[in-house]
Parts: C-alpha cells; structure tokens; sequence
C-alpha cells in the first residue's frame, strides 16, 4: 500500500471537489481524495499536474487512513441529507482532533447542530463558503470558513496558499465564530442574486427600450467594466453578448428560454432577513422575479392579454449614461443591503463576523468581485461598527452623485413599460432608509385600531393602547 501521508483529503470529486483538490496540490501539498464514482476519481488523477501529489482513494477509509493526523478532510457535495450521510461514515474512522470542514452551500442552521454534534465527540467542524465557480475552484477562489477557532488556524495555511490574492492578500479569512462561514457565503449569494437581477433590467432597457444590438451591448458592458463599475459580473456579461450559438446563426443569449434558476441560498437570504428582522428588498425582489420567470406560459397568455406595447426611448448616449448611474448607486445598494444583514445577524446569532474581513476576502476570486469592494472595505477599516455601508461619508458623497440616474431610468422604464423591479426596489430602500419620518405611525394606529397591539408615542416614553 503507498505509504506517503498526505496533507489533505476531499470528499466529493465533482469539478469544485476535485478542482480545488488539485490546486491545493499545484501549492505543494500531497492531496487525496475519495469519491464513490471511480471515474472521477481516474479524473483526477489523470488532471494532475506533472510532479504533485495526487491520489484517488479505493474507498472511504483508504483516504482517512492516509491522512497525517489530525487528519484535514473537505467535503464538497450537495447540501442536505447527503452532508449527515457522510458525517456518519466518517465517524468510525476519525478520531478525536481531527478537521471536517463543509464547502458546500449548507444552510447555517444545519452547520450550527453539526458544530455542536461534533464538538461533543471532540472533532472540529467548520462551515466554509467557497466562491469563484470551476475556474475559481482550480486557481484561486474566496473562501469564507467560520465555526472553530483551533481547525481554522490548522487549516490557514493551506487555505491561505491556494485563495485567490488580491494585490498580496489572500481571500480567506476568520468568518467568525459558529455557522459565520455559510451565512457569509449565504449572503454573499443573495448579494449575486440582486446584483444579476441589476444588470438584467439594465440590458432590458438598452434591448428593448433603445434598440441595442449584441455588438452594441457588449461594447457598453465592456466599456462600463472598464470603468468605477468593474467587476466579474461585468465582465462575463460584455462576454456573453459576443457568443454564437452553434445551433443557429443567432447569439446564444436570444437562443436561451426567458426561465432563471436558483438553488435556493438567494431565497434563504431573504427568510432569514425577515427573522432577523432586516430589509433586503432588492434580494427579496430578485428571488421573487426568478419565481415569476418560471410562469413562461402564463406571461405570455397575459402579454396577449393585456398587450403592452414598448415605448422606444429616445437620446441613447444621454440614456446610457443615466445607466450606468443607476446601475452604479443600485449596486451599491444591494451590497448595503448584505452587508447590513451580516452585520445584524453577528450580533443577534453571536457570530462575531468581521466585516472589514468579509468585503476584503470578497475583492477577489468570488462571483461578487467589484472595484466598490475597495471602497468598502476602507470604510469598515476606518469604523469597525459600521451598521451599514450607506452610512460611510465617501459611500454617501458617491451615491448623492449618482442617484439621480437611477430615480429617471426608473421613470423611463415606468413609462416604457420594462420592467425594472430591482432597480426600483433599491430606490425604495434608498428614500426609505433616507427618511427621518416614515408612514408607519398610521400603520401602528390601525395595528391598535383592530387589534389593541398598542403604540408609542414621540412626547413621552411607555407603550400606549386607545380605544377608537
């Protein structure tokens, strides 16, 4: 039997699994890895580089038996039951001290009964949220691993060599204590979720509203990426413009059916929201317009319906320019949104995430990459309990510029009849969060009217109930 010990082991030999198996062996570590699909695990091997370390297991136990204790094993397979099956086949084979890490896309509550399970059988376990795609997973991804302080100050130094790097940094970092890494990544995702909703509407508006062809729309996405808006998103956008379809002579994209999917993190981002509670609207709306994309047949019953015939829209430079500003200040917006969401749910879940980490680990190699990162994470530098990002002097004088943008796009779309419910969702937040007086006392009036559920009063201090 080979007898060399390895430094780390995978479960899961998928393209993540076993991609980020072979990173970690291209940086000098010996990796193993196990997969009940032998085919994968012939994959793998047959992918490694020239010199490396690099094995298949034969079975569970192989693996674990040649691992160098404590033993460091990743799982990367679909969240759920799947995660527990493996956790308890793992279990006659571990011992105490050894390191389970999940990089899979768990919810943080299972991650938090699996902490605990494990903690009392002294194995470490650690939530990870990984993100940056296949090519992320090969050369580089964001890693947000949180839970157990002892496992990840094991694991930091392989996880530091094999993040992506922005300038000298690599985008890992402490997530925080308990399930921090998956609720990060959770909301790293509702975060993608809103941004893509974004830059949809704005493609909507350039199609429909101004008549842009493909060329055209890959020149102005390519054109904003190299600009204050550069990001991944941008940058995979301007590139999906320019693809064939080998199928017919068209573009892919107008060969590609009007239904989005998901896998559900966006819509666990905005539940949790609402327990917590906190406002996420531009993610909530964003999962919400996934959801009414699946009703294709009955979209196109009411479109004969009702009708609704697309207003061209005139002056298309001065129009492009008042979007990018939309996009621009929404976009900000929505990372508000997150950000405030994590900054809330360390203190009320007892996480202790540190922002300035989060939005830096984020500045390179996951799918929410962007320029305004930088931006970001030198306002958490400069005030650690910062509530949200909206509230940072340098966000708020960028925003006031660019805000006016987004309020006549919004006009132009309402009037155009495109919609744009992301786009308005994030001026909502905006006016919303922006206002020293909201409605809402008539709303706590009629709470009391119908159901005596009291009010408070802006004269004096106690809690108050009349009788109508």
């Amino acid at each position: 039997m080979n007898t060399i010990a390895f430094d780390f082991g995978m479960i899961g030999l998928g393209t993540m699994g076993r991609n980020l198996l072979l990173n970690i062996a291209d940086h000098g570590f010996a990796a193993i890895g196990y997969d009940r699909d032998e085919i994968k695990g012939k994959l793998l091997e047959s992918e490694a580089t020239k010199g490396t370390q690099v094995k298949a297991a034969a079975s569970l136990a192989e693996m674990v038996q040649q691992l160098k204790t404590p033993r460091k094993i990743m799982m990367l397979v679909p969240a759920g039951p799947i995660v527990d099956a493996v956790i308890n086949d793992l279990l006659p084979l571990v011992s105490p001290g050894d390191i389970i890490i999940d990089g899979g896309n768990s919810h943080h509550t299972d991650t938090l009964k699996r902490i605990n399970s494990l903690a009392d059988k002294k194995i470490h376990f650690m939530g990870m949220g990984v993100s940056g795609g296949e090519a992320g997973a090969r050369y580089g991804p964001s890693m947000m691993p949180g839970g157990d302080m002892a496992a990840w100050k094991a694991v930091q130094p392989i996880l530091e060599a094999v993040a992506a790097k922005a300038g000298d940094q690599p985008c890992v970092a402490y997530m925080g204590k308990a399930a921090a890494g998956h609720y990060v990544k959770m909301v790293h995702n509702g975060i993608e979720y809103a941004i893509m909703q974004l830059i949809s509407e704005a493609y909507d508006i350039m199609k429909r509203g101004l008549g842009l062809s493909n060329d055209e729309l890959h020149s102005v996405f390519k054109k904003w990426n190299e600009g204050e808006m550069q990001s991944y998103l941008m940058e995979i956008t301007a590139s999906i413009f320019l693809k064939h379809d080998e199928l017919t002579k068209n573009r892919l994209v107008d060969m590609i059916l009007d239904k989005a999917g998901s896998k559900g993190t966006g819509k666990w981002t905005s539940q949790d929201a609402m327990d917590l509670p906190v406002s996420v609207p531009t993610i909530d709306i964003a999962v919400a317009i996934r959801d009414l994309s699946g009703y294709k047949d009955e979209r196109v019953i009411a479109n004969t319906l009702y009708k609704p015939i697309i207003k061209p829209l005139k002056q298309k430079e001065k129009t492009i320019q008042q979007l990018h500003d939309a996009l621009y200040s929404a976009t900000i917006i929505c990372y508000a949104q997150g950000l405030a969401m994590i900054a809330k749910a360390s203190t009320t879940l007892q996480m202790d995430i540190p922002l300035k980490a989060v939005v830096s680990i984020w500045r390179g190699g996951c799918i929410i990459r962007s320029s305004l990162l930088e931006l970001f994470t030198a306002a958490f530098k400069r005030d650690k309990q910062l509530s949200n990002i909206l509230l940072s002097k340098k966000t708020a004088s960028l925003v006031k510029k660019k805000i006016p943008g987004l309020r006549k796009i919004i006009q132009l779309a309402a009037v155009s009849k495109i919609p744009a419910t992301g786009l308005m969702s994030a001026l909502g937040y905006f006016d919303a969060y922006c206002s020293g007086q909201m409605p809402v006392n008539l709303i706590q009036a009629q709470r009391d009217f119908f159901g005596a559920h009291t009010y408070q009063r802006i004269d004096r201090e106690g809690v108050f109930h009349t009788e109508w």
